[in-house]
């Protein structure tokens, strides 16, 4: 008879409503608003934000940055939204993919990644998208934002309901700022896209949820837009 005891994985623990500051790594919250049910998890030793979008009406459901973690997170994913059938990759940082492979492996996920990112992505794509298209999640209806900068062609996806909007944006846009990127010009290039396709087009009370860490709205940073300019960065 063996001695060895089978160590059993952590598990996420999952607290039901909306702070939008999660306690550490495998530390999330789920919400409602409207038709929709998202949950926000921090993955990985980079505190990546996964989050999972899912359709209250049908049960559909979107993974969005399979980070890290992936045992921890298909665990999750087949107990509390069965529903989900792809996943979505914002960027292609490698951060926000570690655990894509396993997790499309365990759960026969269809990949979709922007179209000019993918080719980074050491898991295929099924399917690309660009500025302009949308991911239907059953009854919901996700609007891809493109937001090149952060990397060559890096997306957002913004979640309209009647309870309110809210945005997704990888790592482009953070409390405090936007996204890291490695040449003025391609700061420019993130922050004329925030400007015109995020700023310009969405109200102060739409609700933006980060890469990493918390949460924050379009409300609380509009006013540094010109300060972010004249810093450069």
């Amino acid at each position: 008879m063996s001695n060895v005891t089978e160590e059993v994985p952590e598990s996420v623990i999952l607290t039901e409503g909306y702070t939008g500051r999660l306690g550490g790594r495998l530390h999330g919250e789920r919400w409602t608003v409207g038709p929709a049910r998202v949950s926000k998890i921090s993955a990985g030793e980079m505190d990546n934000n996964v989050y999972v979008i899912e359709s209250t009406a049908t049960g559909d459901a979107l993974l969005v940055d399979a980070a890290n973690d992936a045992p921890q997170l298909v665990e999750h994913l087949r107990t509390h939204a069965p529903g989900v059938a792809e996943v979505l990759t914002t960027h292609l940082h490698a951060d926000h993919w570690i655990g894509l492979a396993e997790t499309v492996d365990a759960l026969g996920l269809t990949t979709i990644a922007p179209e000019r990112d993918a080719a980074e992505i050491h898991v295929p794509t099924d399917r690309t998208v660009s500025h302009g298209d949308e991911v239907a999640v059953g009854d919901l209806r996700l609007e891809v934002v493109g937001l090149r900068g952060h990397t060559p062609d890096g997306v957002g996806l913004v979640l309209r309901t009647d309870e309110g909007t809210h945005l997704f944006p990888g790592d482009s846009l953070f409390p405090g700022g936007p996204g890291k990127t490695g040449t003025p010009e391609d700061f420019a290039s993130l922050m004329d896209d925030l400007e015109n396709r995020v700023f310009a087009r969405l109200d102060d009370d739409v609700v933006v949820h980060p890469g990493h860490g918390d949460d924050t709205t379009l409300g609380a940073e509009r006013p540094h837009l010109r300060e972010w300019r004249d810093r450069g960065w």
